[in-house]
């Protein structure tokens, strides 16, 4: 299925990753239910993902950070040898889980407790992308608000001093030096 993102496009600066996300969605249209986990927002900028990996260990669980993806991925040896299993409901089974992050988002730590796998996630916004204030100037031009290549020093108006020395220099007059009083 091809989304249009043409209208987006027209309005929005910096989206261009949202192409990319839709087309992540769409080649996994079965999501996996096993394990379970929940999302949970903590504050602005914390998150906590759980996964409920009963009968995993935490040296059976390997979680990988690559390409803006978290995976989860879970293994566990065979331990039912020599033992008969007259009703197996808890699943031991492989697997792996992909969680896409957004930009600036990192993995803290994790911790597996009581069959439950919490994820730690934080958003750290650089500074550069955090909002500021820009001042708005009463008209007046200032040094720093022309471009350099609009205003050459050789362009700019003299002052009145410096326009008779330039006079007088053109006309063949030696220049005296200036003295400050």
């Amino acid at each position: 299925m091809a989304y249009d993102f043409a209208p987006l496009f027209r309005s929005a600066i910096g989206f261009d990753r949202l192409a990319q996300l839709v087309d992540t969605a769409a080649q996994n249209p079965v999501s996996p239910s096993y394990p379970p986990y929940n999302i949970e927002k903590l504050t602005d900028s914390q998150y906590a993902l759980t996964m409920a990996v009963a009968g995993f260990g935490s040296d059976d669980i390997e979680l990988t950070v690559q390409d803006n993806t978290l995976i989860v991925a879970g293994r566990v040896g065979e331990t039912t040898q020599g033992r008969e299993m007259l009703y197996r409901g808890i699943a031991t089974r492989a697997f792996e889980r992909r969680f896409v992050l957004a930009d600036h988002v990192v993995v803290e730590n994790a911790d597996l407790t009581n069959g439950l796998l919490r994820i730690a996630v934080r958003q750290i916004v650089p500074e550069a992308l955090k909002p500021r204030r820009i001042p708005v100037s009463s008209g007046q031009a200032t040094a720093t608000s022309a471009p350099r290549d609009e205003v050459a020093p050789e362009t700019e108006a003299p002052l009145p001093g410096q326009l008779a020395a330039a006079t007088m220099a053109s006309a063949g007059a030696p220049q005296q030096a200036a003295c400050a009083t």
